[in-house]
């Protein structure tokens, strides 16, 4: 449950490149609180109140209008009324996670797994799991993990940090509250993601910032290959990056001139991005769908495409049937230091098809 966008927005999308085809794991599902009974100290009760079921109705209806004071102190009356219910803790925590009230989560939570009746696979574990990952309180991080039924390396006695669950790639919807932009990046493990593309400086965020993100996915992107990846919402920086990013005109007289840019940053330890062929926009009904990652390519009109016709760049991938346009905007993701340096020795190798100017760092 969450905050509901307006209708009609347009989402950013970015097409990186990616890398992997990690299998899906397994995600938390929407809570059905109403239904069945709760068995606590084995012992059978019957599903909660009505002045329960009403004060959590109303809290929930608050938290989609963005009330959070009014729809927490209806969440703590209905903990009050069934504390023995471990829905009652959930909701709270959940309340806190919309928050990021972090040490209230991770507070909550615990609560409401220490009222459970399974072992494995609930829900409040992974809230617990984003909570303890905010306040990088890896040993209740890793317990949380494989409470909810996840692999994570190392010995049971590690505290550290959980590296190396090897999730693959996935996009991540940056600043879904705001200029909302969908990128690429590596999932460090359940609860964050690196980034890998070049974020429009709209979003706020940087290549190699590494974002917290939510547990359910919203919309998944499909490859050519047969791949298919979640796309999660971010909900907040955990760590942001030095880099800062720049824009720069290209004159590339070919993809491969283009290609070349693209590696020899790579090649530097950083990035660099052809947004006028990396970005379309996207209405929300199609950014939260499951959207082939590269349509749009080429001479083909992407249907899901909502920028305007003849406005070609970084804000769409319509074209007027040429298979390449020379001008290509680029955003790069290098030091100061560095970034001039990049361009005059991508231009030195192909004098004759190569060219930039206008470079300005953006965020």
């Amino acid at each position: 449950m969450g905050n509901e966008r307006p209708r009609g927005r347009t989402w950013l999308d970015a097409k990186e490149r990616v890398s992997g085809g990690a299998d899906r794991y397994s995600r938390p599902t929407e809570r059905n609180w109403q239904a069945g009974i709760v068995r606590i100290f084995g012992k059978g009760r019957h599903r909660p109140s009505a002045s329960w079921r009403q004060a959590t109705d109303r809290a929930f209806t608050l938290i989609g209008d963005g009330r959070y004071e009014d729809a927490g102190a209806l969440l703590t009356r209905a903990a009050d009324l069934e504390p023995w219910l471990s829905e009652s803790w959930f909701n709270l925590a959940l309340l806190h996670k919309f928050r990021h009230d972090w040490e209230q989560a991770r507070t909550a939570g615990l609560r409401a797994v220490a009222l459970l009746d399974r072992d494995t696979g609930a829900p409040d574990w992974w809230n617990v799991g984003i909570a303890a990952t905010a306040l990088q309180d890896w040993p209740l991080a890793r317990r949380a993990w494989q409470a909810y039924g996840l692999k994570v390396p190392g010995p049971a006695t590690d505290s550290g940090e959980p590296l190396g669950m090897d999730l693959g790639s996935a996009a991540v919807r940056l600043s879904p509250e705001g200029e909302a932009e969908v990128v690429w990046g590596r999932r460090l493990d359940p609860a964050r993601i690196e980034v890998l593309s070049i974020p429009l400086p709209s979003s706020g965020r940087r290549w190699g910032e590494v974002v917290l993100h939510d547990g359910v996915p919203h919309g998944e992107r499909s490859t050519a290959a047969g791949h298919t990846y979640p796309v999660f919402d971010e909900i907040e920086l955990w760590a942001p990056s030095p880099v800062p990013t720049w824009v720069v005109l290209l004159e590339a007289a070919s993809e491969a001139d283009r290609d070349a840019l693209e590696q020899l940053a790579s090649d530097a330890g950083f990035a660099a991005e052809d947004w006028s062929s990396s970005v379309r926009l996207l209405c929300r009904m199609c950014s939260e769908s499951r959207m082939p990652s590269d349509e749009g390519d080429g001479e083909h009109l992407d249907p899901h495409d909502h920028s305007e016709p003849g406005h070609p760049g970084p804000l769409g991938h319509r074209t007027d049937g040429q298979l390449w346009v020379p001008e290509r905007e680029c955003g790069l993701a290098a030091p100061a230091s560095l970034v001039r340096g990049l361009l005059d020795g991508w231009v030195a190798d192909s004098p004759e098809s190569r060219d930039w100017r206008d470079l300005e760092e953006v965020c």
